[in-house]
């Protein structure tokens, strides 16, 4: 009877042996093994039941991160990491790719199956939504104690999107992003992101309102140094909910802002940068050796929605149109 227990549930399962119809994509480099048989598809998923639950679902679009998901279980927060076809991007025409239009429609197909893009051409069965509803009914039945069957609609033909957190950095917050447009969802979690910098569809009409997208990123990051992530702020909407906040001069809440930047030491280096405001290798610790921004990372995910900071007027010195 110890497995019922109160505890942390970490679980794996392959999206190839879950997913009906569930399919290979070699021309976008979306594979199920690589060329020495090493599993692709792995799926990853983490609930702690010892906490109190905050009956939401954080669906991460990138690589496996065990530091992340600790957090988000401690958190209260159910966690899972799909595979899906989201390694099109170096395979697109640079001409086609910078359009203004290509990169947000391959997002939407990627994450939803459905047919936005003539550039590639992925099934249900192999976009994120389908991949995350097998996953989830997969966990409903291997892990009743997690209680995952709260996240699937009564016939269990969908998620209940709106218990969704969508989650990812660089290229997986831009994915999460656009897929909140489209779809409405509980919260948006942006690391070092989102890019599409000669995209339009960060300024359309969003499904998810404009208080629930959350940003973080450090300012040597190169998507400052090219306006990138200043101009899809300020499309998104978010300077209605207040100023860019650097968290390391500002404490908790940082003004209830839904745009948050760091200045921490990364030793000048912009890859680091880029990546440090994720939990892992590469984010900054104090010191003590313990991660300077865990306040932060708590409040991305869990501070309500609802309360949001004093609107401020966009920045008049972040370039609008980069193909000029």
């Amino acid at each position: 009877m110890k497995e019922n227990l109160p505890q942390v549930y970490k679980l794996t399962a392959r999206a190839s042996e879950i997913t009906p119809g569930a399919a290979e994509h070699p021309e976008l480099g979306f594979v199920f093994a690589d060329a020495k048989g090493k599993p692709q598809d792995v799926q990853n998923a983490i609930v702690d039941t010892r906490v109190p639950q905050k009956g939401q679902l954080v669906i991460w679009l990138m690589g496996h991160n065990g530091v992340l998901f600790d957090r988000l279980a401690s958190y209260g927060l159910h966690a899972i990491q799909p595979h899906y076809a989201n390694r099109w991007f170096g395979l697109i025409d640079a001409k086609k790719r910078d359009d203004g239009e290509t990169l947000g429609d391959i997002r939407l197909e990627a994450a939803t199956g459905e047919d936005f893009s003539p550039e590639v051409n992925i099934p249900k069965a192999d976009g994120m939504k389908m991949r995350a509803l097998s996953f989830v009914k997969w966990l409903a039945q291997e892990n009743p104690e997690g209680n995952w069957g709260q996240f699937l609609n009564e016939d269990q033909s969908d998620l209940l999107w709106d218990k969704v957190i969508m989650a990812g950095a660089s290229h997986g917050s831009t994915t999460s992003a656009r897929f909140a447009k489209h779809q409405k969802v509980a919260r948006v979690v942006m690391f070092c992101g989102p890019r599409d910098q000669l995209e339009s569809w960060q300024g359309l009409p969003s499904a998810t309102p404009a208080n629930r997208y959350f940003g973080f990123s450090h300012v040597l990051d190169g998507g400052w140094s090219g306006d990138h992530y200043c101009r899809s702020w300020i499309m998104l909407g978010l300077a209605k909910f207040g100023p860019i906040v650097n968290v390391d001069q500002v404490p908790y809440p940082y003004e209830s802002s839904r745009r948050l930047i760091t200045d921490a030491d990364v030793k000048g280096n912009a890859n680091r940068a880029h990546s440090s405001v994720v939990p892992g290798g590469s984010a900054v610790k104090g010191a003590d050796g313990k991660f300077i921004h865990e306040e932060v990372w708590r409040y991305l995910f869990t501070y309500s929605v609802d309360e949001v900071g004093e609107a401020v007027e966009p920045e008049t010195d972040c370039r609008m149109d980069l193909k000029k």
